[in-house]
């Protein structure tokens, strides 16, 4: 296992080059299910703006057939993730972080195939080639990317997940995956299943 700050990487260069790779990673992610999707966000500028004022509750209805298993769906444009429990007893909205482009988002209908508390972060075959100096490997703790927790969806490399970066969180600040303040991925953690429906609009 290779700890970064053993060979002189630091995390500031690992989010830099995060953050100069988003350019480049959008030609990269032309098939979704193969692309290198999601597990590194880029890194905050001013240009990457909030945007909470279509933060707002909704129903599931319009969205679902029905509540079986419980329901997350995220809502790309809002920047909002909504969970419906099974019975309908609990309902939460939660602010995310969602894809910096529409060409690094993907939309439709997935499930929680995984959930993992201190999830471990390995850079997708993608990412490796065209940063190779990018570690391989980031255990859990607060350099870890995907946070305290992490939904692992039944699309590859496709998470739901925590951040130790709370400036993310209501920006289009990621390569794929959508992100949580650290409280609530370990609340939504906790309320969902394997097998909890998704879907991303």
């Amino acid at each position: 296992m290779t700890d970064p700050r053993d060979t002189g990487f630091s995390r500031r260069a690992f989010i830099a080059a995060a953050a100069a790779a988003s350019g480049t990673s959008a030609m990269a992610q032309a098939n979704p299910t193969t692309a290198n999707s999601t597990e590194i966000e880029g890194d905050i500028s001013q240009s990457t703006r909030r945007n909470m004022s279509s933060f707002r509750s909704l129903e599931w209805q319009p969205y679902f057939n029905s509540l079986r298993g419980g329901a997350i769906l995220v809502d790309i444009q809002s920047r909002a993730l909504h969970y419906w429990s099974q019975d309908e007893s609990v309902y939460k909205l939660y602010p995310t972080s969602v894809p910096a482009t529409e060409d690094l988002t993907r939309r439709g209908n997935t499930e929680i195939v995984q959930k993992v508390v201190g999830p471990e972060w390995r850079p997708t075959p993608a990412m490796k080639e065209r940063n190779p100096d990018w570690p391989d490997y980031i255990g859990p703790g607060p350099e870890n990317p995907l946070g305290t927790h992490a939904l692992y969806l039944s699309w590859q490399f496709y998470r739901i997940h925590g951040t130790h970066d709370t400036r993310k969180i209501g920006r289009r600040s990621s390569n794929g995956c959508i992100g949580l303040y650290n409280e609530h991925i370990a609340e939504l953690y906790s309320l969902t299943s394997v097998g909890t429906q998704v879907l991303i609009i």
